[in-house]
């Protein structure tokens, strides 16, 4: 009998390439995980597939690769996936710690989201298309997690613009949430 691909095996999703960060700690204790966000990126800007969101996560970037690298090269931070344009997903943080994706941030009166959400970064930009493959590996994992975190549902998933108004942007306009519950709900 073959292993679900979509099941979780102590907090890593079985279909995901895992690449460990260490951008991430312990949950408060008794907190459980009630949310989940979604976020954008691309690494350089506006550049997909080039392997440097990983090597960001996992605080390996080269300072002196890019411009924009030099900015942002010494800070630590992560989400638990990423979902490449093809469809890839990478694991970088097991869902039962917290990573470090949503900094200063409020939903619904609770203030630190990343003491008891999810972060999934899509690759892209706030201004283009997110991929079909994007949007189909994307509802899929939120199914997945909803079945084995009680405290998820479909109306407890945001964007991180909405939990950090003012100080960010992502998933951006070409997110298309109306078409992301069409699929939820499938």
């Amino acid at each position: 009998m073959s292993r679900d691909p979509w099941g979780i095996d102590d907090g890593w999703l079985r279909s995901a390439r895992l690449c460990p960060s260490p951008n991430c700690n312990d949950r408060p204790a008794g907190v459980a995980i009630d949310l989940l966000v979604v976020h954008n990126i691309s690494l350089p800007p506006g550049q997909f597939g080039t392997g440097c969101v990983q090597r960001f996560f996992c605080n390996q970037l080269p300072p002196d690769e890019h411009p924009y690298f030099v900015e942002i090269a010494a800070l630590k931070v992560s989400a638990h996936l990423l979902i490449e344009r093809t469809g890839a997903l990478t694991q970088f943080v097991p869902f039962e710690r917290r990573a470090w994706h949503a900094g200063q941030s409020r939903y619904r009166g609770r203030e630190n989201c990343n003491d008891f959400s999810i972060g999934v970064e899509l690759e892209g930009t706030d201004e283009q298309p997110y991929t079909e493959a994007q949007y189909q590996q994307l509802s899929a994992v939120a199914r997945t997690l909803m079945r084995h975190y009680p405290g998820l549902s479909a109306d407890r998933i945001t964007g991180h613009a909405d939990i950090a108004p003012g100080r960010k942007t992502d998933p951006g306009s070409a997110f298309d949430w109306s078409y992301f519950r069409q699929l939820l709900a499938v």
